[in-house]
């Protein structure tokens, strides 16, 4: 099986994943209670307004021609109004996300940069005190819940320390800077906006920290116990005996091959971050997509639900063909053709 055979195959499993999903949060956003219509018009409404607002949004109609009215609307680049600010869920989206996916982006640069070096540094230093305080780490990390994580880091750093902003994006007294990409940090950066980016930097530390902390615990224990694996291999002992240098050992051939079973977990790791940063957006006040998805689901503004979850499972899709792609880079075996995976 060739390489580029091995990507169109990912890529088409993902078409009937994503339709899947969508017929799953549409018929869930469907039959959860309450009436759209009623919770959009407002208790002082007529039947007769709920009604006619129902027949417009085609809540009359059964279920499989309300999915697809919905899919062609979805093909044509339409996702419905939202209930909630009358607006197209598009436009709503486009203005949310690019604060979520900041947000996300630089969660998952943290857990990267801190959590592969504390596994290697975990393996290295086996049944040693630096593995022991790596790993109380890493359980620490798992166990407590973001939302304290984040309330805790407010109390002490911001309100008893004063050194990080609580909630928002940017100070009050700071216009934003310039939207060329929607995120404050690179839009401050390519505009030459120093003082706004920052703002926006000490703004996003702490919800950036709390999104990380868990993701950074669980990534470093599997870079570890693939570290550990791979002293255990023959060809490491072979080097180790030819008096191959240590560093040279383990960040160039022992890191290669045991991240691979990294870029897994990162992969899931941004499925989690989507998913946590619902809990960390409500926390810190964030103005970003999931914020937006919580707002949807209190107001039972299923369009804007729906759009939320299918942006975010894109993204996962995306996400998780572009690690097939960096598989095909550090192992030869899938991009030589071997069908590693079907043995």
């Amino acid at each position: 099986m060739r390489y580029r055979d091995y990507l169109i195959r990912r890529l088409l499993y993902t078409i009937p994943a994503l339709i899947g999903l969508s017929m799953l949060i549409f018929v869930i956003a469907r039959v959860m209670p309450g009436d759209p219509a009623r919770l959009a018009l407002g208790p002082e409404a007529s039947e007769e307004q709920v009604q006619k607002l129902r027949e417009e949004l085609g809540l009359n109609l059964p279920i499989h021609l309300q999915y697809i009215r919905y899919m062609r609307g979805v093909l044509q680049g339409r996702l419905g109004a939202s209930l909630y600010t009358n607006r197209d869920v598009v436009i709503d989206l486009k203005e949310y996300f690019p604060a979520t996916f900041e947000l996300v982006t630089v969660a998952m640069i943290l857990s990267v940069v801190v959590g592969v070096p504390l596994g290697i540094i975990s393996a290295v230093r086996r049944d040693q005190w630096e593995d022991h305080v790596t790993r109380i780490f890493a359980l620490s990390g798992v166990s407590m819940p973001r939302f304290w994580i984040g309330i805790l880091f407010q109390l002490v750093l911001a309100y008893h320390l004063g050194l990080l902003p609580t909630t928002g994006r940017i100070a009050p007294d700071i216009p934003p800077p310039t939207s060329i990409t929607g995120m404050y940090l690179v839009d401050s950066l390519i505009t030459g906006n120093l003082v706004a980016f920052k703002s926006c930097l000490v703004h996003i530390i702490m919800p950036a920290v709390t999104l990380a902390l868990s993701p950074i615990a669980q990534l470093m224990r599997v870079v570890r116990a693939s570290m550990i694996e791979q002293m255990r291999k023959g060809y490491i002992l072979a080097a180790r005996a030819n008096g191959m240098p240590e560093n040279l050992l383990v960040y160039k051939y022992m890191l290669k091959n045991a991240f691979i079973a990294a870029l897994t977990i990162i992969g899931l790791l941004y499925g989690f971050f989507l998913g946590g940063a619902f809990v960390v957006e409500t926390v810190f006040s964030w103005p970003g997509m999931a914020r937006y998805g919580v707002r949807a689901f209190i107001y039972k503004d299923f369009n804007a639900l729906i759009g939320v979850v299918l942006v975010i499972a894109v993204a996962y899709a995306v996400i998780n063909i572009l690690v097939d792609i960096a598989y095909g880079l550090l192992d030869p075996r899938i991009r030589l053709g071997a069908e590693a995976r079907e043995t």
